[in-house]
């Protein structure tokens, strides 16, 4: 950590510790507001393959969405879905041997994220995305998500009637908002008493509890065949949260676990790559 960031997280934590002493619900707002905005990552170059793309432009809420699509028209469509502070242009590698598998592959960078507008998004307004991006290119045979973007797709299919045939990618999926949570208020020294009070503003928002919004409370909804990949010594998305999931053996999800990848090493890596695409195709 740079003294930059270390001078950020201390701006924060202090401004936190204000609003925790004047008023607890305050604070949750606030802590919240920080939760679900993306921090800005490095400037990155355009991988050549989207420069090739055909450019696409979604409305969808307040947002003016910006997405990309290779090989239309094709009766096989993939979506991939990048996660949080990220953007659909770290998947460059998945795009042309998809294309050579015979798909039509869609990418969209999320609310806040990369060429899309906005600042803030949660992951049921991510889920709602994903709802208008199927609705307006659809339907999709098969989606490769990552991390925030794992538990979008999961909350997303769970409410679908249709499943048949659709497979799902999930490569270190957030599985657990309580875990995220747990993982944000630690790290920015944040009182449980807040904590609390977030979840309770969580619910008063979305009518959901936070531990409602989950793969785990979703997954007996989940009935497209899943690959779940995960690393050990995940320190963002711990294996822990997964691998509850894993010991409930349900017969459409298999489980690739690695060691070492961490939580972003891991969708670069060209064993896992192999694995995903031999099960799309």
């Amino acid at each position: 950590m740079n003294l930059a960031q270390r001078l950020v997280i201390g701006y924060y934590r202090t401004k936190l510790s204000i609003f925790t002493r004047l008023s607890k619900r305050k604070a949750a707002e606030k802590a919240l507001e920080l939760f679900i905005t993306p921090f800005p990552g490095k400037k990155m170059k355009s991988p050549t393959v989207f420069e090739k793309a055909e450019k696409l432009h979604l409305n969808f809420d307040s947002y003016k969405l910006v997405g990309y699509r290779w090989n239309h028209p094709q009766p096989k469509k993939a979506l991939i879905l990048h996660g949080f502070s990220s953007t659909v242009k770290k998947f460059d590698h998945f795009i042309m041997p998809l294309v050579k598998s015979g798909y039509e592959v869609l990418a969209f960078d999320a609310p806040a994220h990369g060429e899309s507008s906005g600042k803030q998004v949660d992951v049921l307004r991510y889920k709602n995305m994903i709802a208008s991006v199927y609705s307006q290119y659809g339907p999709f045979h098969s989606f490769i998500a990552h991390s925030f973007g794992g538990l979008a797709l999961s909350l997303f299919m769970s409410e679908q009637t249709y499943q048949d045939h659709k497979r799902m990618v999930l490569i270190a999926p957030a599985t657990e908002t309580d875990t995220a949570l747990h993982t944000f208020c630690d790290f920015l020294k944040i009182e449980p008493e807040v904590k609390e009070e977030m979840k309770q503003v969580i619910f008063e928002k979305s009518g959901k509890h936070s531990s409602e919004i989950s793969v785990t409370a979703v997954a007996t909804d989940i009935k497209a065949e899943v690959l779940w990949i995960h690393d050990e010594e995940d320190d963002v998305t711990p294996w822990a949260d997964a691998e509850k999931i894993q010991l409930n053996n349900y017969p459409n999800f298999r489980f690739m676990k690695t060691k070492g990848l961490g939580h972003r090493r891991i969708y670069r890596d060209n064993k896992v790559k192999k694995a995903v695409l031999d099960f799309l195709s």
